[in-house]
């Protein structure tokens, strides 16, 4: 009975080490910042109120699939938006796109003075990050 059960275990450990090898695998992902081309936000928040901002980013091939966004707060009421997909590396049927996409976020207006949103553009010849910049006043 105890070497039945030790073989049985020896089998079920040998499958769970050869089903899943990351290494058979030669599909590799990477994460990219996806340009944005325009957004819609309201012209004017509600101290405590939920909105939903829309975005829509440019596709820059068939391999890159939308994840969320990365948004990050440099002052008390200026956030920076970066739309963030996963691009497929390694694959040889990736093709270019010039497809537009709309994805949105939902906001919460915490504080009383105006809010600026500065969606990623993408950079410029010399490196440098773009933006379009959106300055959204704040009611009482």
């Amino acid at each position: 009975m105890k070497k039945s059960l030790s073989i049985l275990m020896l089998v079920i450990a040998s499958f769970s080490f050869t089903a899943c090898s990351l290494d058979d695998d030669n599909t590799n992902f990477k994460y990219v910042n996806l340009e944005v081309i325009s957004a819609e936000v309201p012209e004017a928040f509600e101290f405590g109120e939920k909105y939903t901002i829309f975005v829509t980013y440019a596709s820059p091939n068939t391999c890159t699939y939308f994840e969320g966004f990365d948004i990050h707060k440099h002052q008390l009421t200026e956030r920076e938006v970066y739309p963030i997909g996963t691009e497929l590396t390694g694959s040889n049927d990736c093709q270019e796109s010039t497809e537009e996409v709309e994805v949105s976020f939902d906001f919460e207006v915490i504080y009383k003075e105006d809010y600026l949103f500065k969606f990623w553009t993408g950079q410029n010849s010399d490196g440098e990050d773009q933006y379009i910049e959106i300055a959204v006043p704040v009611n009482e």
